[in-house]
């Protein structure tokens, strides 16, 4: 577990697609929200075990008006088998109601491009944006619930 310290703007998701949404998210345009990104794989123990839990927790408790929870399905290895139609059967079978976006595979290398733009370290990996934008926290592994709950209600009291 990993803390990575990210000063200023969270830089926007690079997106293929979306899904659980009828249009696609723009960070700059949930200004005035604290944002939860979960980044993770479907071939990803901790991930199925913790992190996805977790975020359909948050998103379940808090108020869209407050707080927006968004997946970030962001592969960096076994690409030929965690496609969009997967990630689709999977994301119906585990019903997440919350937006999931497609990470956009780098062309260069394994890392995709939102992953490389927030210096994740693996899945699952938790950012917390303020309604500013800052990013407050950008953890790699697990981070618990209370802990995610306190930050998500201290960040919300600060307005």
């Amino acid at each position: 577990m990993t803390s990575i310290i990210t000063y200023g703007q969270a830089p926007e998701l690079e997106v293929v697609t979306w899904l659980n949404t009828k249009q696609p998210l723009k960070l700059s345009a949930l200004r005035g929200k604290v944002i939860v990104i979960h980044a993770f794989q479907m071939l990803c123990p901790a991930c199925v075990v913790h992190g996805i839990p977790q975020a359909s927790a948050i998103h379940e408790l808090y108020s869209q008006d407050d707080v927006q929870v968004i997946g970030l399905h962001t592969v960096f290895e076994h690409h030929n088998v965690m496609t969009v139609e997967a990630l689709t059967a999977f994301a119906a079978e585990y019903r997440l109601t919350f937006p999931i976006a497609v990470d956009t595979p780098s062309g260069t290398g394994p890392i995709p491009k939102t992953m490389a733009a927030y210096y994740m370290q693996g899945t699952p990996t938790l950012i917390v944006i303020d309604q500013q934008g800052q990013i407050r926290h950008n953890l790699f592994g697990r981070t618990s619930d209370m802990q995610v709950g306190n930050l998500i209600g201290q960040i919300i009291a600060e307005v």
